[in-house]
């Protein structure tokens, strides 16, 4: 499913237009990464956990040379999805 067809599905279950949903899920989106740019995490109930996690430093290796490469740290959003949610798919 690509942002369009998400889009529309929104628009779909929600009784919204097409406009209303990107709308919708430009909002979404935003607010998610300010919140957890700001250090927060982000709770929804039934789907799952938002937040910041934080990658160490390693070395990693060039595939080409296969010469070592020094990876440095960094930080990644990431998604875990509540019991709830995965319970929906088993």
């Amino acid at each position: 499913m690509n942002k369009k067809e998400l889009v529309t599905a929104i628009a779909a279950k929600a009784d919204l237009s097409a406009k209303d949903a990107e709308a919708f899920l430009a909002a979404y989106a935003d607010v998610i990464a300010d919140a957890i740019k700001s250090g927060d995490k982000v709770a929804i109930a039934g789907f799952g956990t938002y937040e910041l996690k934080a990658k160490a430093a390693r070395t990693g290796f060039n595939p080409l040379t296969k010469e070592p490469v020094q990876i440095p740290a960094s930080k990644a959003p990431a998604l875990k999805f509540s019991k709830a949610f995965k319970d929906l798919f088993n």
